[in-house]
């Protein structure tokens, strides 16, 4: 048997590093596996990266989402402060009747926020732009920097799961190359691609995301968000980036041109005229049924069907989650607001036992699930 661990986890976006992260905190031997790299495709290479607020009518979700920045934005300046930068982020109306919802929407901002007029934005360097929320302790990070400054804090290996399969309370992996890993407890941080497990009733899809890096000599020292994003000059770069496709074939639909649209948004906010293009990142983002994180154990859905045919048409039988078999998925667009959350929840549930936050649990998605089959 090959050397065994108390938790791998699968995939090595920012959902799979911060769990890895989170457990490892708590005593755990943990490894951390990829089929290619950290944070090499997918939605956290590509991610803007933004660690802002959610603004809104005070719905459930932007309560979750805004107890996550809280998080995130004391996790990272702790842990890993040079891929963090405090740059503060402008929330900017779309347009003047966009900017009569802030006037509702400034009730529910929870978060330290100050107005910004049209005049100050003009001396910040932003055109085009209605009266702001300004949220100075939110900020940009260097995305797959920060993934990769956490892999170098755990156990990584690059390997191409296979299959998985349960025997005597561990899991054993095995690639095609037929090397196997074990562990008690296995983490699917696999994104919007899942063929391990039947996990339908999670309703994981993905964005396609888009982010172009510029080199460029323009003064802007604050991040903002119209309808799509644009960080400070950090270091000489400034990114340019949005979830924007929702499509099987996105590159078809971007017809090999992910930028053009962003960019054409971008100069409408900033001066663009000295931006060179550096790099262009692409990736999809995964997002659940009803757009709330994915963080908790696994249901047997086969199991559950053949045992309980009726739970199709309303029966509530008792739910039979498999073995030591756990997901943090499904973090959208906002993925590193809520992976240093999430993976501390889940931590807590693998190795403290604590019960998972009914919001993010993802048992709460099964039964309507099954009663649309």
């Amino acid at each position: 048997m090959s050397k065994a661990y108390d938790t791998i986890i699968i995939g090595a976006g920012i959902a799979g590093c911060c769990t890895a992260f989170a457990l490892q905190q708590k005593g755990q031997k943990v490894l951390l596996v990829d089929r290619s790299s950290v944070a090499a495709s997918g939605g956290s290479g590509a991610a803007g990266a933004f660690v802002s607020p959610k603004i809104g009518k005070g719905s459930a979700l932007q309560e979750l989402t805004n107890e996550a920045y809280e998080y995130a934005k004391e996790f990272y300046p702790k842990y890993f402060p040079k891929y963090f930068h405090q740059t503060g982020v402008i929330r900017i109306p779309k347009d003047s009747e966009d900017a009569k919802k802030f006037q509702a929407y400034e009730a529910f901002n929870t978060s330290k926020y100050r107005w910004v007029n049209k005049e100050e934005l003009k001396t910040l360097g932003i055109k085009n732009a209605e009266e702001s929320f300004l949220f100075e302790e939110a900020g940009v990070c260097d995305a797959p920097e920060l993934c990769n400054a956490i892999l170098k804090q755990v156990s990584f290996r690059q390997f191409d799961v296979l299959s998985l399969e349960y025997n005597d309370n561990h899991w054993t992996i095995l690639n095609v190359q037929h090397s196997t890993l074990n562990a008690r407890n296995i983490v699917l941080a696999t994104g919007y691609q899942n063929t391990l497990f039947d996990m339908r009733y999670m309703g994981v899809k993905g964005t396609w995301g888009s982010r172009g890096d510029y080199y460029s000599k323009l003064k802007l020292d604050v991040s903002m968000h119209k309808s799509i994003s644009v960080s400070a000059n950090i270091n000489g770069i400034i990114k340019i980036g949005a979830s924007h496709v929702k499509a099987k074939e996105p590159c078809v639909v971007c017809n090999g041109k992910p930028l053009k649209g962003l960019f054409k948004t971008a100069s409408q906010m900033v001066d663009t005229s000295d931006f060179r293009l550096k790099e262009t990142f692409c990736g999809m983002r995964s997002g659940s049924k009803d757009y709330f994180p994915l963080a908790g154990k696994v249901i047997d859905a086969p199991f559950m069907l053949e045992e309980y045919p009726a739970i199709t048409r309303g029966a509530k039988p008792p739910l039979k989650h498999i073995n030591n078999l756990y997901v943090c998925n499904g973090l959208g667009g906002r993925g590193f607001v809520f992976a240093p959350l999430m993976a501390e929840w889940l931590a807590e549930s693998i190795v403290d036992g604590k019960k998972t936050d009914k919001r993010v649990d993802p048992d709460r998605l099964f039964l309507k699930w099954c009663r649309k089959l």
